[in-house]
Parts: structure tokens; sequence; C-alpha cells
């Protein structure tokens, strides 16, 4: 299967752009109308909903932000009643700045159908069987992708991110075709199936589906000839849909955006000035589609490109490019979303003071490791070395837990590192 919906999936530009200009009028007249921080950040420009007659005209309207969406924590920025909201879901599993996306039944439907798409796209259909090994929880993730694989027919293994052995049994015994999980647990399986003689072919996989983090060519190199099957990306996060909103056909040349339910902007992130089609930029997007929770012009903070030209599968809506690079300090390890602020509050708390500090992200063994390089200074700098081996200890355990695996802590001299830089990626991608 191909296509899930064909007549959708290959419409002509100016049929793509009528459609979103007729869903962006909807959109934008309800926000106004009933979400207030809207209806304010309009004024300040002298806007009007009604004042949108052309599509280009949406670039007068204000950017948004997550922390606009978390000064607005929990339900101002929904723009129906709680009563027409059936599923709550956040965007992080750290509530220190808290975000609450909100469903109708017609959103999940809407997601239900985008992740149909993404399925097809790849070649999954109803005589898969579909392993979901992500973390089933209060942020998105697993839920679009089992609401997808029951839409197209398939079988779910609602598996949630298990032990390995666990994993691997389930996968032969139940005969999985398609997993769907990080691409760093596919990598942990691949080990795990050396350590327990298993060998791949042996097994009835023919599909990956792999995003929540980025990944390069060379990891999916690894993937697809060491588990034998076909390895595509797949792009989303929580405060729109979750996965669902741009996917690899197997071209595997970019991730085509959904442009009946989303706009796509590419901005220079540090003036925020438009970019014409094939520059890196900021991705911005905006939810045409959305009814509780629809997001006007929100900086994504990922960097990519955007192609405009129809795709080699028949497919016309916009690609991006695979994205990498984020324009902020935002890193994502091991697919959580991981900021130098949320350290910096784990810091503060257990050393009772200001320190200086620097995260190391290195990747070893398709492995994402972090390293916390913290200077050593009058906060931290006991005489005694049992209070300083107990303030490293209490560190790396209340870290660990934050982030859900094993952080290292290590105390440096100052000038180890360039104090200025609070994030250094040593992964590459590309």
């Amino acid at each position: 299967m191909e296509f899930w919906d064909k007549k959708t999936e290959c419409m002509g530009r100016d049929e793509i752009e009528q459609i979103q200009l007729e869903k962006l009028q909807a959109t934008l007249h309800r926000v106004y109308k009933n979400v207030r921080h809207y209806s304010k950040i309009f004024r300040q420009v002298d806007f009007m909903p009604e004042d949108l007659r052309t599509f280009s005209e949406i670039k007068a309207l204000p950017f948004i932000s997550r922390r606009d969406l978390s000064e607005n924590y929990p339900y101002d920025m929904f723009a129906v009643p709680l009563r027409e909201v059936v599923r709550l879901h956040t965007a992080s599993i750290n509530f220190d700045d808290p975000i609450v996306v909100g469903f109708t039944r017609n959103d999940l439907k809407n997601w239900a159908e985008l992740m149909a798409r993404n399925f097809s796209a790849v070649g999954i259909d109803k005589d898969d069987v579909v392993q979901i090994a992500l973390t089933f929880g209060i942020t998105t993730g697993p839920f679009g992708v089992k609401v997808g694989a029951e839409t197209i027919g398939a079988s779910v293994i609602p598996m949630s991110s298990g032990k390995l052995p666990s994993q691997l049994k389930i996968m032969r015994d139940f005969k999985t075709t398609a997993l769907v999980s990080t691409p760093t647990l596919a990598l942990s399986l691949i080990r795990q199936m050396d350590e327990m003689g298993i060998d791949p072919r042996d097994l009835s996989l023919k599909y990956g589906v792999f995003g929540s983090e980025p990944w390069s060519e060379a990891t999916r190199d690894e993937i697809e000839t060491k588990m034998h099957i076909t390895a595509t990306d797949t792009y989303g996060m929580t405060e729109l849909f979750g996965p669902g909103v741009a996917w690899e056909c197997l071209e595997k040349n970019g991730l085509h955006i959904a442009e009946d339910h989303f706009i796509p902007e590419i901005i220079d992130p540090v003036t925020l000035a438009p970019l014409p089609p094939g520059s890196e930029g900021e991705l911005v997007l905006t939810s045409i589609s959305k009814e509780a929770f629809p997001l006007i012009r929100f900086r994504t903070g990922d960097l990519t490109r955007i192609d405009y030209s129809p795709c080699a599968c028949g497919r016309t809506h916009c690609r991006i490019s695979r994205i990498f690079k984020r324009c902020d300090d935002v890193i994502v390890v091991r697919g959580m979303t991981i900021t130098p602020d949320q350290i910096a509050r784990v810091l503060s708390r257990v050393s009772g003071g200001e320190t200086v500090f620097q995260i190391v992200v290195e990747r070893s063994d398709g492995l994402d490791q972090l390293t916390l390089l913290i200077e050593i200074s009058d906060v931290n700098f006991f005489d005694e070395m049992k209070k300083q081996r107990r303030f490293v200890e209490q560190l790396h355990r209340e870290l660990s837990e934050l982030v859900g695996w094993e952080v290292t802590v290590r105390l440096v001299e100052p000038g180890t590192f360039d104090s200025q830089k609070k994030v250094n990626d040593k992964r590459r991608f590309q």
C-alpha cells in the first residue's frame, strides 16, 4: 500500500494552498475568539482574523514559543471548553516548565489519519504486526503510533520500552513485522541479538520506523544491514500532535509534511526574517486542523530546509530535510528533551548556590551518553573529600532520576571548558 489517502497526498500546489488558506482563516477566527493569548498578541500588531485575505499575510502574525505555552499552563491556550477535550498529555515528563496539550475526538481522528499516511508511505499495511517499543506515559509518542497502526488494520503490540530480551522474545513469538522505536533502542536490540545468538533473518521483521531523537545515515545503514529491514525517519512533537507531523517515504529523500494540517515556514533564528525555500533555518509550524490546542506560528527550534518539488513517490506535499541540529540549547538524548535550565535547577538545589557547568553529549556504541562537567568553586570545593564525594553522589542520583538513565558527573578545574557554552554535543549525524 503506497498511499493511505492518495487524492489528498497528491493534490496540486494551488489546491493545497487553497485548503490551507480556508483552514487558516477558520482557525484564526476560533483562537481570536477563544484564546486570550492570541487575541492579545493579534491586537498588538493590529490584526483581525477577517483581515487575512492571502496566504502570505500569515507573516504579519507574531511567533509563539514553548515559553508562551508554559506561561499559559494549564488550560489557557485551549480553544475549546474542557468538556470537549477527551485526551490530555504533557510535552515533557519534567514539570518545572509544564505544558498541557489537549485533544478533541476529531483531533484524535486526524492524528490517526496522519499516522496511517506515515505507515502506508513505507509499506506497512493491514497484514503487518506493529511492535511499539516506546514508553507509554503522559507524553504523546506511542499513542499516535497505536491509533495509526490500528487505523490501517495492522495488529498492534503495545510493548512499551521494556527489557531487551523481552522485546526480542515478543518480536520472535508474535512474528513482528514492523518495529517503532528510537534508533537507539534498535541499536541496542542488535547488540542483544548478538548476545542471545539470534539471527535477525530468522525473524519476520521487515520495517523500522524510528524517531524521537536525531540519527545519522550511518546509523540507518547499520540498522538496515544488521536487522535486514527498511528503516525510515518520522518527525513530530507533542505540542502539535506528537508523531505524524512529517515522515519519510521509501524514497528517503526528506520527510513529507502533511500540508493540509500544517503550514510550514523557515526563518532565520536570529533575525526572525523569512528565508526562501532551500535555505536552512528554524522550522515554524502552524496547525490548521487542531481543535483543542491550535498553534499559530510556533517556533520549533529545529533547523531544517524545505523542498517544494514533487517527490519521486508521487506525493506533492513539501518535504523537510532530516533534522540533526537545533538553534537553541535544547538537546534530545535517548528520546528525551533536556535543557540547561533543567540541569541548573537541580544543581542549584543540591549545591545551594550558582555553579558553572557544561553538558557533554557523546555517542558510544550507538548509545547516547551524558556527562555533566562542574567547575570546582567555593560552592562545591569541600575541605573534606567525604563531603565532596557525597555532593557528587547526590547530584548523580538526582540527575539520573530526572533523565531516566545513568548520568556521569565530574568535577573539573576552572578553565577546563568554555563557560559560555552550556552544551557540547559531540555526536555527529551527517
